[in-house]
């Protein structure tokens, strides 16, 4: 029995998601939203890449997706610069009994202890009366810094610290929005974008080391975070334009969880949009990119991975495990029992069905 299927968002993510929808047997689908008004009409295996009629045309009404009743809707949009609205969103198709599992609202990974209880009440409200399910995931807040380090973790007899990494060139990265709202690359140094404004880091990745923290039976203590911004050295272009000299090209950041005043759990991200700059930070385990597990303890271990892809380079790779992880977990989000659901909550996805012979 297939599961009807709507996408919200066909972004960079959203794009390779819709592309597993149109294509895979296990799903319908029965409805894409955009946001511009240019891909509005378009099919979804145009949006999708794809040299394929899927017969489902974009639309920007969230009522027509709704109306189309899907089991699940894949909530791509993008949430980072427009969080209530995509809160909202997603009540409502919670309300209306939908099940939502995406990227687009990270806050909802593991809120506790990350936002006030009271709008986690709203979502849970939400969830009872419609009687739905929302689950959000991606990489990083997403596998790679829980299911990932979670798998080595029950392997340790004992444990003093987690760190998981992002360790990338995002050169080739043509979010716009992301790379200069949201990273802060082209700013002048010091300038610094919502994301690093005080405790801003510690809510984005809180919901990740409050969940690994859950995950280990701890109590975090407190978050911290903190940031460096590296200039560039002369002008030179990426993919989304010119990167000034002077102005910001390279970013590490790193948020702490802290017990009785030792850091438990780090999250840490260094970016880069060339690959000389600042040498004396975390190299990647691969040109361009990886992400890496790092747990100290009995026995400890270090482990990198190392997105690859036939189609594109590691940021590309990189999405598109995003979106696998996404449109993957669908059946069991739909199986689930109402309300938020967290990598703690869902069961393991092997891959069932995904075998493809070459």
């Amino acid at each position: 029995m297939t599961i009807r299927v709507a996408l919200i968002g066909t972004g960079n993510c959203g794009s390779l998601a819709l592309k597993q929808l149109v294509t895979d047997a296990r799903f319908d689908l029965t409805g894409v939203w955009v946001s511009s008004e240019a891909k509005v009409g378009k099919d979804a295996g145009e949006l999708a890449g794809l040299d394929v009629t899927a017969g489902v045309a974009a639309t920007n009404d969230l009522d027509a997706i709704i109306v189309g009743r899907p089991d699940c809707v894949v909530y791509c949009a993008m949430g980072d610069t427009r969080l209530p609205d995509a809160m909202a969103d997603v009540m409502r198709i919670l309300t209306a009994g939908i099940d939502v599992v995406g990227s687009g609202l990270g806050v909802l990974q593991y809120p506790w202890g990350v936002i006030p209880d009271k709008y986690i009440e709203r979502v849970e409200n939400a969830a009872r009366e419609g009687d739905s399910t929302v689950f959000m995931t991606g990489v990083d807040p997403g596998f790679a810094t829980d299911l990932l380090p979670f798998a080595l973790a029950s392997t340790c007899q004992s444990i003093e610290q987690v760190r998981t990494m992002e360790i990338a060139d995002y050169a080739s990265y043509d979010g716009a929005t992301v790379m200069f709202d949201v990273m802060g690359f082209g700013k002048e140094v010091g300038d610094l974008p919502m994301l690093y404004q005080p405790g801003i880091l510690s809510i984005a990745w809180g919901t990740a080391i409050r969940q690994m923290a859950a995950g280990l039976g701890i109590e975090v203590d407190e978050i911290k975070d903190s940031v460096e911004q590296e200039p560039a050295p002369e002008d030179f272009d990426v993919a989304v334009g010119t990167i000034k000299k002077g102005t910001v090209a390279a970013v590490r950041f790193q948020i702490e969880g802290m017990v009785k005043g030792k850091p438990v759990i780090v999250v840490e991200h260094v970016t880069r949009l060339r690959p000389d700059l600042r040498p004396d930070w975390a190299q990647p385990a691969q040109d361009g990119g990886s992400y890496r597990v790092e747990i100290i303890g009995e026995p400890s271990y270090t482990m990198d991975i190392c997105p690859t892809s036939r189609n594109g380079d590691h940021n590309y790779a990189a999405i598109l495990a995003a979106a696998g992880r996404i449109v993957n977990t669908i059946p069991d989000v739909v199986a689930a029992a109402p309300g938020i659901r967290t990598t703690l909550d869902m069961p393991l996805v092997t891959g069932r069905g995904l075998y493809a012979a070459t």
